[in-house]
């Protein structure tokens, strides 16, 4: 998720993102449609609690970024960044039905697309779907509308197609790499932005430790924890789950969604 380390990993997940074909006619076709510049957001009722099925038309969705927890004030939200990982995913899964927690996981297209079965493995669980673009560019937000349309809905195609037909109902940028396009983009299909507001670091590995110190430290700053179930050794985030999602529940907090 974060801008900095793993790229050697994030190298190999764009190089299977070159198979998927470009849209480029999308970019004057959704500067018509979604009226890029006007930075109010998309109208549409909201999504019903359930996972969109791909059978039906997605309802548009809210463009600006979500923090906020559906589970109220003293609400949180897990979110689980860059799998499905083979050996991570099972992983996170036990932790979170040990303690009774539902999470967000923003999976990468290429990812879903390798392994469908955990991807129906989270929806099963009662877990939702996040769109986290075909190949983790973070540089997203420096890149033409036409790229940033194909990383999209390419994502949301293969998440859904992986899924059996569970829509995604989230959409968060590499790294943060919003623009005011791809989240009027993300929302017209259903998929309301998503920011975070606790990094738990876990990406670079600095020990369960300091991750659990991470959150217990920073929990004020708001409802939405950042971990990653992919790119790298993960053992250190179970541990630091194990020891995390209790110790909120002692605290006093509830797990729930983002808003949509």
């Amino acid at each position: 998720m974060v801008r900095s380390g793993g790229r050697g990993w994030y190298a190999k997940v764009l190089a299977a993102a070159l198979g998927v074909t470009a849209v480029a006619g999308l970019s004057s076709f959704w500067n018509a449609q979604l009226g890029y510049g006007d930075e109010r957001p998309a109208q549409g009722a909201a999504a019903p609690p359930a996972q969109s099925q791909g059978g039906r038309k997605a309802a548009p969705v809210a463009a600006g970024i979500v923090h906020a927890s559906d589970a109220g004030a003293r609400g949180v939200n897990i979110t689980i960044d860059d799998g499905p990982d083979p050996a991570w995913t099972p992983e996170v899964l036990r932790v979170l039905r040990d303690n009774g927690v539902k999470a967000t996981f923003c999976m990468v297209g290429t990812q879903a697309r390798a392994h469908p079965d955990l991807v129906k493995a989270v929806v099963a669980a009662g877990h939702r779907l996040c769109d986290h673009t075909v190949s983790h560019d973070v540089t997203m937000d420096r890149k033409s509308r036409a790229y940033q349309s194909q990383q999209i809905l390419d994502a949301e195609r293969m998440i859904t197609k992986a899924s059996g037909g569970v829509r995604p109902l989230y959409y968060r940028a590499p790294g943060g790499a919003f623009t005011p396009y791809s989240r009027h983009l993300a929302a017209s299909h259903g998929m309301r932005p998503l920011g975070w507001n606790i990094d738990s670091k876990d990406f670079e590995r600095p020990g369960t430790e300091a991750m659990v110190a991470t959150v217990k430290n920073e929990i004020s700053n708001g409802p939405t924890l950042l971990f990653h179930d992919a790119g790298g050794d993960r053992s250190q985030t179970v541990a630091a789950l194990r020891e995390v999602l209790p110790w909120l529940k002692e605290q006093g907090y509830s797990f729930g969604f983002p808003v949509r």
